[in-house]
């Protein structure tokens, strides 16, 4: 969407509308304040308000948004000021007499909130009562005129002549500070942020580019290695598959994941420091793409494992591949009470490995039963305060060694036959000097949850600082159902060979949390994206599955410079009926 955005915003110009693009890995504050869920995101404001928000790529939508925006802008750029009434009052009725005239006038003063001046929706709606009444409008002035909504029209008409400064020898070029008063330090500070911000603005057309040359562009012929996630598995699957010159496809949406969506910072991850998680998979994206991956954001909806080549179809396109590597991972499982999706990355968490340090110390809730429950409860245990464990049954359907562990640790108490209604939080207290928007909902950080007795129905409110949902993980895999075999001990997680990373059919590998229902972390994922890339190299390798473009050109050239091409194999051909692999033919053949 980005060359959309660009498009629109100089088809628009920025004297009716300010496109400004946001990095949301570097801005992280802003996407929690805003709750960016998602990529690309549009934010509309208004009068230094929130008018609209969608999420997704819809070409369509945004324009449609962007023009309704523009119109509402400049209906309220209006303003009916009191001698252009009175003066439309002495030609339509001149009867009427001045008291009157401030009554009408006093009247939109009164519609619009926090303002002295009849003007914006209250003139306009004066303004078209009027002409249905008298046939005739008054006159409106604009608040801004259009020189004024020109971005930097104040600093050009301000902007000293270089000319001038040249010839005056007596004046320098830039300010003495050694000199200066405080409120010259403060304008000449602001100079100079205004030059910087206008350099950021610069570098923004490099980053569209950037993200044009990274996209992929569908050939003529089958990829070598497709990967389907945009996580730690997926880009580590990426890095080892480029460096290894396979030119993988990564097919992702936009934003997603665990990681992805994980606000807080990362501080499991060897090696990373004051990082996000989607500046972590930004870092590793960027990576991937220097080695030469290619991206499409997209999402996968199935595949085709009946014939060779093997056939990956996506919302938007088909693609055609020698090898697969899935890394989709797994979603957590959410209970969907009031405050859970508000206050995910404060203190709402489903991995008490990735975020359990953060509350030592401190009084935290657990909700589950089974062994993720047991285990996210010892290790809250060794860190924190105080551990509330709470089952809406009357016993654990965890392994028999993991419940007894939990029950008579000191730190757990457990509350059975309950369940949680309500995670209550409290707004971040804000610095003075900091802007706060009226109409956006604040973020808030947990401070009490809401538990019931489901035997008595009795309601109690319990003071904790972290709640931790630990009912299990849905793994990313139904696209691959009766395609590939699952783990029959771990529903929805795909059953792999061995130590290995591929999968029952040929050609089709797993990594990541797709496969793993034991650690389920950023680190594990990562090293099993990397055996992957690994296999999946190998599995070319062994059944001479080459770069076909490659070998196409070579045939061409040779016969072009009228020189037969020596006997040799080429690449790998399919059998049309079985699908079978291991049957090489030479390109002189198939020509």
């Amino acid at each position: 969407m980005a060359p959309i955005f660009k498009k629109l915003a100089e088809e628009v110009g920025q004297d009716k509308a300010v496109f400004v693009k946001v990095d949301t890995n570097s801005q992280h504050e802003l996407s929690s304040k805003y709750q960016i869920r998602s990529l690309p995101t549009f934010v509309f404001f208004l009068g230094g308000k929130k008018w609209n928000q969608f999420s997704g790529a819809g070409e369509g939508q945004l324009k449609q948004m962007t023009q309704q925006i523009i119109r509402q802008s400049e209906m309220d750029n209006v303003v009916l000021s009191i001698d252009n009434l009175t003066s439309y009052y002495k030609e339509v009725e001149p009867s009427k007499t001045g008291a009157d005239i401030q009554t009408v006038y006093d009247k939109c003063v009164g519609m619009v909130k926090g303002s002295t001046q009849c003007m914006g929706a209250a003139a306009n709606q004066l303004a078209r009562r009027l002409k249905k009444k008298y046939k005739k409008a008054p006159q409106l002035d604009k608040i801004f005129a259009d020189d004024a909504r020109k971005p930097g029209s104040a600093k050009e008409s301000n902007k000293p002549q270089e000319e001038t400064k040249k010839s005056s020898s007596t004046r320098p070029d830039k300010p003495n500070l050694q000199l200066a008063t405080k409120e010259q330090l403060m304008e000449e500070l602001e100079k100079r942020l205004d030059v910087e911000r206008e350099q950021e603005a610069e570098n923004e057309d490099d980053d569209d580019e950037t993200e044009n040359k990274n996209s992929y562009v569908k050939g003529d012929f089958p990829e070598r290695v497709v990967i389907i996630g945009g996580g730690p598995a997926g880009m580590s699957a990426a890095i080892y598959a480029a460096r290894a010159g396979l030119v993988p496809v990564v097919i992702a949406p936009p934003m997603g994941g665990q990681l992805q969506g994980k606000g807080v910072d990362v501080e499991n991850y060897p090696g990373l420091h004051n990082m996000t998680g989607p500046g972590v998979v930004s870092a590793m994206r960027t990576q991937a793409a220097s080695f030469g991956a290619v991206f499409e954001m997209d999402q996968v909806v199935a595949i085709d494992a009946s014939s060779r080549p093997l056939v990956v179809k996506t919302n938007e396109t088909s693609i055609e591949t020698h090898s697969i590597i899935v890394a989709t991972g797994a979603e957590s499982k959410w209970l969907g009470v009031p405050g859970e999706y508000e206050m995910r990355g404060g203190g709402v968490s489903t991995c008490a490995t990735c975020d359990g340090a953060i509350y030592r110390g401190k009084d935290v809730l657990v909700v589950g039963g089974g062994d993720s429950a047991m285990e996210d409860a010892l290790v809250l245990a060794r860190t924190s305060r105080k551990v509330t464990l709470i089952h809406r049954r009357d016993s654990f359907r965890a392994s028999k060694v993991l419940a007894q562990r939990v029950i008579e640790h000191p730190s757990i108490t457990i509350m059975w036959n309950t369940v949680l209604n309500q995670i209550i939080g409290e707004a971040i207290q804000t610095e003075e000097g900091d802007i706060v928007d009226m109409d956006q909902e604040q973020p808030k950080l947990v401070k009490a949850a809401k538990i019931m007795d489901i035997n008595t129905q009795e309601e109690t409110t319990i003071a904790v600082d972290a709640v931790f949902i630990a009912i299990g993980h849905t793994p990313t895999t139904q696209f691959l159902a009766g395609i590939v075999e699952f783990d029959e001990e771990h529903p929805g997680y795909v059953k792999t060979v061995g130590r290995s990373t591929k999968t029952s059919v040929a050609g089709i590998f797993a990594a990541g949390d797709v496969s793993d229902a034991v650690y389920r972390q950023a680190i594990t994922s990562a090293g099993s994206g990397a055996a992957a890339a690994l296999d999946a190299e190998r599995y070319l390798s062994e059944e001479g599955l080459g770069n076909e473009a490659a070998e196409f050109e070579a045939a061409l050239m040779a016969e072009l410079m009228d020189e037969a091409p020596e006997e040799r194999i080429s690449y790998n051909a399919y059998i049309d009926a079985g699908g079978k692999v291991n049957m090489k033919e030479s390109l002189a053949t198939e020509l």
